[in-house]
């Protein structure tokens, strides 16, 4: 079933029980290898301003249910419906275009938004001093640092004004201190525009630090093995006990799931 999206006829988003719902999901493909699951009956909701962590082993289906939740690909069997409108997106890698300056990669999308050319420049500006790079409109990406180019793609995703941002291991190519100042200033932001994130990575640490729940998915093919609220008070830092002691209960599950996929 394809993905929906519900908004008014006037353009308007009325409140929804639900930014993101996942009802029976499985996902397949086929190969030279033959037919293989990746995803097996996942349901979750994602509630409005929520933020949620998907955490898992490698290859255990987390960026195939990221891309389904965004409609880049459609589930083999269930639904997804996002009513809030389409998601934004945002990769691993920055994806700007290094012919455009900061500013005009964020212009761009909200070109695509139908935003009139008169008014981008000033919200393209007030986007990137909300991502703390004010002044940086007429940049080139070559100019910018790994953790300055992964603001200006957050603040790219922004411009798309979207209720619910999917965000896919945003952070994990960058070094420990860079990717934990950008912690700090996504749950910043988070916290700024009441947006819902859905938030995938192998972290288990880094999942702790930004969620208010923690989904941990099984081996392939995915599943939906275990959920935690994380009642731990934000502001958090990647070394405070509670986080640790969390991150640790979590990661023994973890463990548990790559040890009985390896049995397989």
């Amino acid at each position: 079933m394809a993905t929906t999206f519900a908004k008014a006829a006037d353009g308007t988003v009325a409140e929804q029980p639900h930014a993101a719902r996942i009802e029976h999901v499985s996902k397949s493909f086929t190969g030279p290898a033959g037919t293989q699951l990746v995803l097996d009956d996942v349901s979750l909701d994602v509630a409005p301003g929520e933020f949620v962590t998907i955490l898992g082993a490698s290859g255990c289906g987390k960026s195939t249910l990221l891309n389904l939740v965004a409609g880049l690909d459609l589930p083999t069997q269930g639904a997804i419906a996002t009513p809030g409108g389409r998601p934004a997106l945002m990769f691993q890698e920055h994806a700007l275009f290094p012919w455009l300056t900061a500013g005009k990669n964020i212009e761009l999308a909200l070109r695509l938004r139908g935003v009139a050319r008169a008014e981008r420049k000033q919200e393209a500006e007030r986007l990137l001093d909300l991502v703390r790079l004010g002044g940086s409109h007429g940049k080139r990406v070559h100019e910018l640092s790994g953790g300055m180019r992964q603001r200006v793609a957050l603040a790219r995703a922004l411009a798309q004004d979207s209720q619910l941002l999917l965000m896919d291991e945003p952070f994990a190519a960058l070094d420990a201190i860079t990717r934990d100042v950008l912690h700090g200033e996504l749950t910043r932001v988070w916290e700024e525009t009441n947006l819902s994130v859905l938030f995938v990575t192998h972290n288990v640490r880094e999942a702790v630090r930004l969620a208010q729940r923690v989904v941990l998915l099984s081996s392939r093919p995915g599943r939906v093995a275990k959920e935690w609220t994380v009642d731990i008070p934000q502001p958090r830092r990647i070394e405070d006990s509670d986080v640790a002691e969390l991150s640790l209960e979590i990661t023994e599950h973890l463990r548990g799931e790559i040890r009985r996929h390896g049995q397989h």
